[in-house]
């Protein structure tokens, strides 16, 4: 009993202080989805309050939601963790007037006589919250080590850009980047497009639909997805337990052609990217379902699919810890690179 007392203790805490954190750096921690649970259940802005309630509610949360929250506590707690080492940006370039519309390019570690791939990251948020800057984490450091050039590509948010505007802005940046690819020293022709949660989904959008990327998407040779749960926007929406509705909802609407305009499953036909790696965290339904569904559609539309369930981690960490010695995603990941770059 003691013992249950201390973890609830510990997850309440983690909570107070993630909750009240600027939207960005909440969303590192948590997943977006497991802070509305928290809000919806104790919507506090004193801290002793907010943790009292979380003691006393802790079992109305989702079980998945119990075990980031408890992840979250032995990080504060001193678990030991893999490290995350970061670099700075080589340059920040703007392809538009919005300062979200820009990415953060990070060049190669070590010069090589061929022109490095770029793989270019599309950071997640609910479509609503997140940035190019705060969600890279260990990414830039790893990849350039092993010489890849890397981009950060930001893009503006809800409620001020519907979701069609975002994946615009991601074409855009795909386009601009590209127009710079002499003068950065990367291959233009060889882009991994790589996103983390709703920009899982902005990826596989982009890399499905060619109203977007146009003659772009002939340079994504391939596509990483880290956990996204809206490749199929109407069938996650009809979830009886589906505690995102209100993300989704304000995301997408209520309009069915909307809704299937914006599912990359819809788009599932040739040209799509030829190589897709679909991660997915093991025990989330609602990603395993949507992930094996896109991959499904894909391979029959005639790409080279791999859909991986990654154990022992969760919706956040999957994104935090990619890059990381030891971690599994990184591992996969950096395998599917090779291979598409063999």
């Amino acid at each position: 009993m003691k013992k249950r007392s201390a973890m609830l203790a510990g997850m309440a805490s983690a909570l107070g202080v993630a909750i009240v954190a600027a939207p960005a750096t909440a969303q590192q921690r948590v997943s977006e989805e497991c802070r509305m649970q928290v809000r919806a259940l104790c919507d506090m802005q004193d801290r002793r309050q907010r943790r009292a309630c979380l003691r006393e509610k802790s079992r109305e949360l989702s079980a998945e939601c119990r075990s980031e929250l408890r992840s979250l506590s032995q990080r504060q707690q001193g678990t030991a963790r893999a490290g995350t080492m970061t670099v700075p940006a080589t340059q920040l370039l703007s392809f538009g007037k919005h300062q979200r519309q820009g990415v953060d390019y990070y060049a190669p570690s070590s010069p090589s006589a061929e022109k490095p791939p770029l793989i270019l990251f599309v950071h997640g948020g609910g479509w609503a919250i997140g940035s190019r800057e705060r969600t890279v984490h260990a990414k830039p450091a790893h990849f350039t080590a092993n010489g890849y050039a890397f981009g950060s590509l930001g893009y503006r948010l809800l409620p001020e850009a519907p979701v069609e505007t975002q994946a615009a802005d991601v074409a855009a940046g795909i386009a601009y980047i590209r127009g710079q690819a002499d003068r950065l020293g990367f291959d233009s022709d060889r882009i991994i497009l790589m996103g983390h949660s709703a920009g899982a989904h902005l990826a596989a959008l982009v890399a499905t639909d060619p109203q977007y990327a146009g003659e772009d998407m002939a340079a994504i040779k391939g596509v990483v997805l880290l956990d996204g749960a809206g490749y199929d926007v109407a069938a996650n929406m009809a979830r009886a337990t589906n505690r995102a509705s209100q993300m989704y909802q304000a995301a997408f609407g209520d309009d069915p052609e909307r809704q299937s305009a914006l599912s990359p499953i819809t788009h599932a036909r040739a040209p799509d990217a030829p190589h897709w790696l679909i991660l997915h965290v093991s025990w989330r339904a609602d990603s395993r379902d949507q992930s094996q569904a896109l991959g499904a559609a894909l391979t029959q539309a005639g790409s080279d699919v791999s859909v991986e369930a990654v154990r022992g981690t969760d919706h956040g960490r999957m994104n935090r810890e990619l890059g990381t010695q030891g971690d599994t995603s990184t591992a996969l990941v950096d395998a599917f690179l090779a291979r598409v770059f063999e």
